[in-house]
Parts: structure tokens; sequence; C-alpha cells
């Protein structure tokens, strides 16, 4: 449970930065790629001191070198469209868009991998989750934000959920546990190369500038965001959870932590609707992890 707690405490470490990146006119593209590179270099530190070695012809012939790129290339574009989002419609619901994505590792866990073990109450607290999801993401029934972003929400939503079902079949293969640390590597780098990919393409059409204060704050983002997936992956092979289980207990635990920083410490507004969200998300929550133990 403790790597579980470590997982959201960093995650929300993540937002925190992410929301100041309009307050110190930091670019979010040039930052995230310094946040992987960061990320990388922590996961290489980590490898070499513990003895680790390998070949690049042993990484290219590895069972998870596909899982690592496809998690690499979504991870860069998904925290981009993260990072935007924070920041144009709000900590609250980006996050809320971002953990709403729990439905497809949870759907694949009970589908793919038969997690079907009290099933009746993973059931009922996904229900009560994606009830307080949308509480926690509306305004008098309506969505609290401007309707010309919808595109960003959707974008967090599927594109996580597919990243949380592809990190969560990799943590499963045969010597995953083994080789977690190089993973985190390859994915990481992956993740930075086509972000600069795609800083490229955008200073073709926009002529941006570099600023070293970018790769500062890079940094600041990649110890944790390092963290997290550290943690999570850990987590999906120790916690004894399923993943049916254990997607939804972040999500809820990030969706509730993350609200309570915005209100708190970025004046985002919560209506009663709001706070009610927040109350299903902790139900969801407990039903999930002690509904078993009531029989």
């Amino acid at each position: 449970m403790l790597d579980l707690l470590i997982t959201v405490g960093l995650f929300n470490l993540v937002v925190i930065l992410f929301k100041l990146f309009p307050k110190y006119k930091v670019d979010n593209l040039q930052a995230l790629i310094f946040n992987y590179i960061t990320a990388a270099t922590l996961g290489f530190i980590l490898f070499t001191s513990k003895g680790g070695h390998v070949s690049l012809s042993d990484v290219i012939n590895s069972n998870w070198i596909l899982h690592a790129v496809a998690i690499g290339v979504l991870f860069i574009v998904v925290f981009n469209f993260y990072a935007f989002g924070t920041q144009k419609v709000g900590v609250a619901i980006s996050t809320v868009a971002n953990k709403m994505s729990m439905i497809f590792p949870t759907i694949a866990g009970l589908v793919l991998y038969s997690e079907t073990d009290d099933i009746i109450y993973k059931v009922l607290g996904f229900l009560f989750a994606v009830v307080g999801i949308y509480l926690t993401s509306t305004k008098k029934g309506k969505l609290s934000f401007d309707k010309k972003h919808i595109w960003v929400i959707l974008a967090i939503f599927v594109g996580q959920g597919i990243a949380d079902v592809i990190f969560g079949n990799c943590s499963r293969l045969p010597g995953a546990q083994e080789n977690q640390l190089l993973i985190f590597i390859v994915l990481f780098i992956i993740a930075s190369i086509v972000g600069v990919i795609m800083l490229t393409g955008k200073s073709l059409g926009q002529g941006l500038k570099f600023e070293w204060k970018n790769i500062l704050w890079g940094i600041a983002v990649g110890i944790p965001n390092f963290g997290t997936l550290f943690f999570m992956f850990r987590a999906l092979q120790t916690s004894g959870l399923a993943q049916s289980e254990l997607y939804p207990i972040v999500s809820m635990g990030v969706v509730f932590s993350s609200a309570i920083i915005g209100w708190l410490l970025f004046k985002e507004k919560m209506t009663s609707s709001n706070w009610l969200g927040i109350l299903f998300a902790i139900l969801g929550i407990a039903i999930i992890t002690f509904g078993k133990y009531i029989y």
C-alpha cells in the first residue's frame, strides 16, 4: 500500500509543477523533453549502480521492447496534452480525464486476465468512481470548461487509457521485474526522441526559442515523474492487488488529492456537486479495497 501512496503523492507533485508552467512562462514541450531525459538518466544511474549491463541486441530482441516503444510514444504525447489541459481547463478536470482512463486497464484486467474474484465489489466500486468523476468535473450538471477544449480531455482520456493497458501488460511479461529499470530507460529515451521530433516540427512552423529555464523545470518534473512510474510498476507486481483493483484505487486517490490541491493552492472553485463527487470517489476506493473483506 505504501507504493500506492507514494505514486499518488509524486503524481500530485507533477501536477503542481505543470500548473506553475504558465506563471514562469515555461514551454511545455521543451520541459517535457528534458523531463524524460532526466527520468532516463535516473533509471540509468540506478541500473548501473546495481551492476546492470546489457547489449543493444539484447534490448532489441527482448520480449518487452515493443511495449516500451509504444508506452514511450504515448507518454510524451499524453503528457503534453495533460500539461496543456491543467493550464486551460484546470487541475481537477484534467486529472479527472487522465484518471478516468482507468476504465481501460480495469476492463482489461477483468476481460483479458480473468480478474473476476469479488467482481461484484469491483463493479460497484467502479460505478461509484464513474459517478464521482462525473460530479467532480461538472458544475450544475454541465461541463465546467470551455467546450473548445473538449478535444484535449478526450485525447488525455484515450491516450492514457491505452498507455495504462500496455503498461499493465508489460508488467506481466516474463522477466519484467528483473528488467524494470531497463524498460524505464528505453521508454523514457523513446519519449525524449519523439519529443525532439515534435519540437523540431513545431519550431519549423513557429520558430520557437530555446531557454535554459525549460531544462530546469524539465528536471524538476522528471524526478517525481520517474518515481511515479517506478512505484506504480512495483505496486503492480508486489501489492497483491489485481490490476482491476489497483488502477481505480490510484486513480481515485489522485482525483481526490488533485481536486484539493486545485482548490487550496490555485483557488479553483469547487461546487457542492464537486465535493459530492469527491465523496463518491472515496466510497469507490473503499468498496474496491475493502469490499472483499465483508464476508
